[in-house]
C-alpha cells in the first residue's frame, strides 16, 4: 500500500491550502491516481488498524438498494451516522438528544427511523433504482459483464443531478468503470471520486471497491486484476495532518487474502458471513475527527 502512502506524502508537500465546506480547512491537489494489483492480495490498509466489517456491511447496504442507516445501525455500522443527526438537528423532533440517543431511537423506533434515518437517494438509490424510474444500474452491469464483456459502457453512476440536491451527502465516490480484459480473464475497476478525505475515507474506499470488484469477478466469470482510483479534489484536513504524518512514518505489512464464499453465484445473494479475510496484521489504530 506504499502508493497511498505516497499520496499522503505528495498532498502535504505539494498541496494547495484552502476553506471547504465544513470549516475546517484541507490541503488539497486536483487529479491524483493510484493503481491497485488485486492479484497481489486484498487492499485493506496495514499502517492503521481497519475492520472489514463495517466495509463490507455498507458495500451489502448498497448493493440492497438501501438510503435509511437503520440496516447499519442494527449492524452497529456508525459511518453514516452523523449526516442524518445533523438534519434531525434542525427538524422540530429535536430535543436536545445526543447523536448517542438519536441512534438509539433509529434503532428501537421504525417509524423515528423511517422519518429521520433516510438520507435521500444516495448510491443505494441511484445504484439500484436510478432517479426512480426504475434503471436498476447494477443488473445491467451484471447481464453487460456476462454477456458482452468488451464493452465500453459498464458503468455505474451515482452522481445524478436531478436528485443531487435532495441526498444528505452528494456521493463522493461518484462514477464506476469496468473493464474486462482481452482474454476474457480478468476484470478490472476504475472509480473516479470527486472528493477525497484522504485519511479517513480512502482507506475505506480503496477496501469497499475492490472488494466490490471482487465479487463481481467471482460471479461473472472472471479474476479481479486491477482497481484504479481515480480522485478529483485529493485532500487531508488541516486537524489530520499530524496523524496522517505518522501514519507516513510506518512501513507498509504484508498485504491479507480476501475469502468469498465460493458457493455464492450472483452479487446480489451475497451476505456478510460469505466475506472474510485472513493474514490480515497492521499497525494500531490511528484516529482523525469526521468533518461534516
Amino acid at each position: 500500500m506504499k502508493q497511498y502512502l505516497e499520496m499522503c506524502k505528495y498532498v502535504l508537500e505539494h498541496g494547495e491550502d484552502r476553506q471547504d465546506r465544513t470549516g475546517t480547512g484541507t490541503r488539497s491537489v486536483f487529479g491524483y491516481q493510484t493503481r491497485y494489483d488485486l492479484r497481489e492480495g486484498f487492499p485493506l490498509m496495514t499502517t492503521k488498524k481497519m475492520f472489514l466489517r463495517p466495509i463490507a456491511e455498507e458495500l451489502l447496504w448498497f448493493i440492497k438498494g438501501d438510503t435509511n442507516i437503520k440496516y447499519l445501525v442494527d449492524r452497529n455500522v456508525k459511518i453514516w451516522n452523523e449526516w442524518p443527526y445533523e438534519a434531525f438537528k434542525k427538524s422540530s423532533d429535536y430535543h436536545g438528544e445526543t447523536i448517542e440517543e438519536f441512534v438509539e431511537k433509529i434503532k428501537t423506533d421504525d417509524e423515528f427511523a423511517l422519518k429521520h434515518g433516510d438520507l435521500g437517494p444516495v448510491y443505494g438509490a441511484q445504484w439500484r433504482d436510478f432517479n426512480y424510474e426504475g434503471v436498476d444500474q447494477l443488473a445491467k452491469l451484471v447481464d453487460s459483464l456476462k454477456n458482452n464483456p468488451f464493452s465500453r459502457r459498464h458503468i455505474i453512476c451515482a452522481w445524478n443531478p436531478a436528485q443531487v440536491d435532495n441526498m444528505a451527502l452528494p456521493p463522493c465516490h461518484a462514477f464506476l468503470q469496468f473493464y474486462v480484459s482481452a482474454d476474457k480473464k480478468y476484470l478490472s475497476c476504475q472509480l473516479y471520486q470527486r472528493s477525497a478525505d484522504i485519511f479517513l475515507g480512502v482507506p475505506f474506499n480503496i477496501a469497499s471497491y475492490a472488494l466490490m470488484t471482487e465479487m463481481l469477478a467471482r460471479t461473472c466469470g472472471y479474476e479481479a486484476k486491477e482497481f484504479i482510483h481515480t480522485i478529483g479534489d485529493a485532500h487531508i484536513y488541516r486537524n489530520h495532518f499530524d496523524v496522517v504524518k505518522e501514519q507516513i512514518s510506518r512501513k507498509p505489512l504484508p498485504m491479507c487474502k480476501l475469502i468469498l464464499n465460493p458457493e455464492v453465484k450472483s452479487i446480489f445473494d451475497y451476505k456478510i458471513e460469505d466475506i472474510k479475510i485472513e493474514g490480515y496484521q497492521s499497525y494500531g489504530r490511528l484516529v482523525g475527527k469526521v468533518s461534516v
